[in-house]
């Protein structure tokens, strides 16, 4: 029997389910999906990234919309266009048994006339963006004044992208009746507050611990002289032949010429931030999903959002000012039971840092030192020996 049958899903999102091969819910799933079933609540779960929300709120949304009724009866905010667009496909996949129902996504970078469009015909459930939401509201061309539900996922992203006052805006132009759900990875201030103020009572479930990190990843620093930064990077990169990793830097300009040096330096890089076009950043998320880059150098805020599995590597070419944002990067990696590795390459000024962020993701650092010329070059003989070994 299907783990899945337990939490009371009907037959058409256990047909759906089968066809996507989940055999058992995460424990996000399996705390929330009867919550939302049996009860008309408001919700509050605390989960990472990468734990199967999408499933945990979308299988309780599509079985408690009404196919028939082709008014919008749920939106679903999340912070960046890519993760807007990978919800809409999820929930896409699991109600495509349901005749009639429409998942709609709304973002900025494309036509506001057609995503209008699109909603007109009948789209139960919007997915979109906080900014594109509010621009379609003001100009009249969506209505959610009647939805039933509202969910706001990767909450906390939002509010540090600088969503709250859209956010707020958007959800006085709800009704009062209706069930929210946020879902958040860690709880500030920011987002208690629209706990506070939109949501009366709300069910509370926490999976894994508040803020811990996840039990895949391992972290390890290197202390070296702040000159020597870029060195050490290369030199981990090369110690690292098979690496497949996002480089965290603070700035876009950093970003940028970091990413141009490694490419001069013959490595397979790009880099990701908020000065590229859309036309841009979809070339560079492509090459990277498809492994021609191996290392993506972005800032935290262009890095929202990027869902690659098997990210090998996040290397911190510098610590981020928020401490909570390691959380973040750091779980880039380490997905879906894969194991992962954090990098935090730092100077003897940062080097309490660590020790924060030890207590905040309750795991210790390793500290290591930078492999000299000799193994790296130990090491990527014997990378080359077992290619060729490998070679068909």
């Amino acid at each position: 029997m299907n783990k899945f049958e337990q939490l009371g899903l009907n037959e058409s999102l256990l047909l759906a389910i089968k066809d996507l091969g989940f055999e058992n819910p995460s424990e996000v799933q399996e705390k929330a999906i009867p919550v939302l079933l049996e009860q008309n609540t408001d919700l509050v779960a605390l989960a990472q990234t990468g734990t199967g929300k999408t499933a945990a709120f979308g299988f309780p949304l599509i079985q408690k919309i009404d196919a028939e009724n082709r008014n919008t009866q749920a939106l679903i905010l999340s912070p960046t266009r890519e993760l807007c667009l990978q919800i809409t496909n999820e929930i896409k996949l699991y109600s495509k048994y349901i005749k009639g129902l429409h998942t709609v996504a709304v973002y900025g970078g494309a036509s506001i006339t057609e995503q209008a469009r699109e909603v007109k015909r009948g789209a139960q459930i919007i997915v979109a963006t906080p900014g594109r939401m509010q621009d379609m509201i003001n100009r009249g061309l969506v209505n959610i004044k009647n939805i039933d539900f509202c969910i706001l996922d990767e909450a906390d992203e939002m509010l540090n992208m600088g969503f709250y006052d859209d956010i707020c805006s958007i959800l006085s132009d709800t009704p009062e009746e209706k069930n929210t759900w946020l879902f958040s990875a860690t709880m500030p201030a920011e987002v208690a507050r629209i706990g506070k103020q939109f949501m009366s009572e709300p069910v509370e479930i926490t999976v894994g611990h508040k803020n811990s990190g996840s039990a895949t990843v391992s972290h390890e620093f290197y202390l070296v002289n702040a000159r020597d930064r870029y060195e050490a990077l290369k030199r981990l990169a090369d110690a690292n032949p098979d690496i497949f990793s996002v480089v965290f830097c603070r700035t876009k300009r950093d970003t940028q010429a970091i990413a141009e040096k490694l490419i001069e330096d013959g490595y397979n890089a790009a880099a990701l931030h908020g000065d590229l076009s859309q036309a841009q950043r979809d070339g560079v998320m492509k090459s990277f999903r498809g492994r021609q880059i191996q290392m993506l150098v972005a800032t935290d805020v262009a890095a929202r959002g990027i869902d690659v599995d098997n990210v090998t590597h996040v290397v911190n070419y510098q610590l981020p000012d928020e401490i909570e944002t390691y959380n973040h990067r750091s779980g880039r990696t380490g997905r879906a039971g894969k194991l992962g590795t954090s990098i935090v390459i730092i100077t003897k000024s940062e080097l309490r840092k660590i020790s924060a962020i030890e207590r905040i993701i309750k795991q210790k650092f390793e500290e290591k030192t930078i492999p000299n010329g000799i193994e790296i070059c130990e090491i990527q003989l014997l990378h080359l020996a077992n290619k060729i070994k490998d070679t068909e």
